[in-house]
C-alpha cells in the first residue's frame, strides 16, 4: 500500500504538491503565544519530508506561480510604495531603505565570514530576514550565472536548508528584539508614548467595540422645546449649537408626519427630531438640555455601511479635520480606516492624513453615504470578479521588461522576469488607486495569489530539495542557526538607534516603523499589545511597502555581490 502511494506521487507530482499544501497550511496555523511556524515554513518542511521519496516536478509551474505571487505583492503595496517614495512618507521610506540596506549587508558579511556558498548565503538571508520571496529572485540570479545544470541545482537545493534553519529565529527573534528588547534599549515607555501621541493629535481612546454593548454612534429622539435655542433655526445652524462635536438631525416628526431632514430645513416648536452623534454628546449635552422622546418609528432610520476606496486626488493628503468640514460629509460617520497590503487598521485621529488607496468604512443614510462616496472615490462593494485581463497584461509586460539583460561593464544587469512582475504589480496597484474604473482584484483573490502562489512555489522548492536536505542540515545546523540569529539581530538593533537618534521619529511610531521596514507583522502585533494602542501601526504601512519590495529584490542583489 505504501509503495503504491509513493509510486503514485512520483507519477503524479501534482498530487504531491496538494498534499504538501494541505500539511503545510494545517500545521502552519498552530501558534504558541502568537508565534508559530507559519504556512510558508510548514509547507517547506512538509515538501522536504515528502520529497525524500524522490519526486521530479517540471520547473515552468514553479516560475508561473512565483510570477503570480510577486504581482500580487506589488499590487498590494503599490499605493503606499509610490506615496512613500514621492510624497510625505519620504522620511519613513528613506529609513526603510536604510534598514533594508542593513538587512542586506549584515547577512552578506556573515556569508563571507562563514564561507557559505551562494545557496546557503541566499537561504540565510531569506530566513533571517523572513522574506521568503527573495529565494525566487536568488534562484533566477543563480540560473543566470552560466553554471552547469548540476552546479546550479546543488546551490538552489541548499537554499531551503539555510532558510528553514534560520527562519524560526528570524520570526520569533525579530518580534522579541523589536517589541520586548527594543523599548528597553531605547528607553521608551510605549504605553505613555502612545497616549502622548494621541493627546497631541487630538485623539481619545475608546472603550468597547465589536462584541460589547457600548457603541460610539447612536440615534436618539428629542423634542424641540418652546422657546428653545433651536426654534426657527435651520438644521445646519441647530447642529452647530453643539461645538466641537459631530451631530446630525436625520429625520423630523412634525404634526404626526415623518420627513427627512435637509440642511436648510427650519425647525419649529414641538418638532421631534432624530439626532445622530457620539453617545457621550447625546447623553451629556442634548440629554440635559432637551427632552428625550421614545419614538420607535422615527428612530427606524434606514442606514447603510459601505467601504469606500479613496481615489480623489483632491482628498489625498487632507486630514480628517479637513474632511469633516466639507458639506459632502454631513450625516456620515467614519468607523474604520484600512491601509496597505496588510490591511492595517489606522487610528482615527483628527490629524490622521488621508491617502489615496485607503479603504474607508462609513455609515449613514443612503443619500448621505452616496454624497460622501462621490467626494472620496468609489464604493468598494463586495464582488468575486477579478479583472484578470488586467492581471495577465501587466504580468506579461513586467516579465518581458524584466527579461531584458543589458551588459554593463561585462556584468548582465536585469530585474529578471520575477522582478519585472513585482514592478508591474506596484505600477498596477498604484494605477488602481488613482483610476479605480479598472484593475479591480478583490482581497480574497489577492490573498490566494499571494499566499497560495508563494506556498506552491515553496512546496516545489522543498520537494525538489528533499533528498539533500537532511545531510545539509546535519553538517550545517548549529553554526548556521547562530549565524542566522546574528543576521536577524544586528540589523534590527542598528536600525533602532538610527530611527530614534538620526531620524528622530516619535517614540510611539518608531517600533512600528522598524516592524514595517523588516516586514514582520508578528512584531507589530506584539508592539501594539505592549502599547495597548494601534498608534504604532501608523508607522507600518509605508515602510512595509518599501521594505517588502527592496528585501525581495535583495535576493538577486546578494547573488550578484557574492558572485
Amino acid at each position: 500500500m505504501i509503495e503504491w502511494f509513493f509510486a503514485t506521487l512520483r507519477q503524479y507530482p501534482e498530487i504531491a504538491i496538494f498534499l504538501t499544501l494541505a500539511v503545510g497550511y494545517y500545521f502552519g496555523k498552530f501558534t504558541f503565544k502568537g508565534i508559530g511556524l507559519g504556512s510558508v515554513t510548514a509547507t517547506l518542511l512538509a515538501g522536504v519530508l515528502i520529497g525524500q521519496i524522490g519526486i521530479t516536478i517540471a520547473q515552468p509551474l514553479k516560475a508561473t506561480v512565483f510570477l503570480m505571487f510577486l504581482f500580487a505583492v506589488g499590487y498590494g503595496v503599490g499605493p503606499q510604495f509610490v506615496r512613500g517614495v514621492a510624497r510625505d512618507g519620504v522620511p519613513q521610506a528613506l529609513f526603510s531603505a536604510v534598514q533594508c540596506l542593513l538587512s542586506l549587508l549584515v547577512p552578506f558579511a556573515i556569508a563571507r565570514a562563514a564561507g557559505y556558498d551562494l545557496g546557503y548565503a541566499a537561504g540565510l538571508y531569506s530566513g533571517s530576514q523572513t522574506i521568503s520571496a527573495a529565494m525566487g529572485l536568488s534562484t533566477d540570479a543563480i540560473n543566470r550565472l552560466g553554471m552547469t545544470a548540476e552546479q546550479a541545482k546543488a546551490l538552489i537545493d541548499s537554499m531551503p536548508i539555510a532558510y528553514a534553519v534560520t527562519y524560526m529565529f528570524g520570526t520569533m527573534g525579530s518580534a522579541v528584539v523589536i517589541a520586548v528588547i527594543g523599548p528597553k534599549l531605547l528607553g521608551i515607555n510605549l504605553e505613555a508614548a502612545c497616549k502622548d501621541y494621541e493627546q497631541k493629535q487630538g485623539g481619545v481612546k475608546e472603550l468597547g467595540g465589536p462584541g460589547t454593548a457600548w457603541r460610539r454612534w447612536e440615534v436618539r429622539a428629542f423634542r424641540v422645546a418652546k422657546g428653545g435655542k433651536a426654534v426657527g433655526l435651520r438644521v445646519l445652524e441647530a447642529e452647530a449649537l453643539v461645538p466641537d462635536a459631530r451631530i446630525f438631525v436625520l429625520r423630523i416628526r412634525r404634526n404626526g408626519t415623518i420627513e427627512e431632514a435637509a440642511a436648510d430645513t427650519v425647525l419649529a416648536e414641538g418638532d421631534v427630531v432624530a439626532v445622530a452623534g457620539a453617545r457621550d454628546v447625546l447623553v451629556k449635552i442634548l440629554g440635559e438640555a432637551a427632552t428625550e422622546v421614545e419614538d420607535r418609528e422615527l428612530l427606524a432610520v434606514p442606514v447603510e455601511g459601505v467601504d469606500v476606496l479613496v481615489s480623489n486626488k483632491a482628498i489625498d493628503g487632507k486630514t480628517l479635520v479637513d474632511l469633516v468640514q466639507m458639506p459632502e460629509t454631513r450625516g456620515v460617520f467614519l468607523r474604520k480606516i484600512t491601509r496597505g497590503a496588510t490591511a492595517t487598521d489606522i487610528p482615527i485621529l483628527p490629524t490622521t492624513t488621508i491617502n489615496r488607496g485607503d479603504l474607508f468604512t462609513i455609515v449613514g443614510r443612503t443619500q448621505d453615504t452616496n454624497r460622501a462616496i462621490k467626494l472620496l472615490g468609489v464604493a468598494d462593494r463586495a464582488t468575486d470578479v477579478a479583472d484578470m485581463a488586467f492581471v495577465g497584461l501587466f504580468v506579461t509586460i513586467g516579465a518581458l521588461f524584466g527579461s531584458l539583460a543589458p551588459v554593463v561593464g561585462g556584468v548582465p544587469i536585469t530585474l529578471s522576469t520575477a522582478g519585472g512582475a513585482l514592478v508591474a504589480g506596484i505600477i498596477g496597484g498604484w494605477l488602481r488607486s488613482v483610476r479605480p474604473s479598472f484593475g479591480r482584484v478583490p482581497t480574497p483573490t489577492i490573498w490566494f495569489m499571494n499566499s497560495v502562489g508563494l506556498n506552491i512555489f515553496i512546496a516545489i522548492v522543498g520537494i525538489s530539495a528533499g533528498p539533500g536536505f537532511v545531510n545539509g542540515l546535519r553538517t550545517q545546523g548549529i553554526g548556521l542557526f547562530l549565524w542566522g540569529a546574528l543576521a536577524t539581530t544586528v540589523p534590527l538593533v542598528l536600525g533602532m538607534f538610527i530611527a530614534k537618534y538620526l531620524f528622530r521619529f516619535h517614540d510611539a511610531l518608531t517600533l512600528g516603523i522598524i516592524s514595517g521596514s523588516r516586514t514582520t507583522t508578528a512584531s507589530l502585533g506584539l508592539v501594539c499589545d505592549q502599547a495597548k494602542s494601534q498608534v504604532p501601526a501608523l508607522g507600518y504601512t509605508v515602510t512595509y511597502a518599501v521594505g517588502n519590495t527592496l528585501l525581495t529584490i535583495w535576493g538577486m542583489v546578494l547573488i550578484i555581490l557574492l558572485s
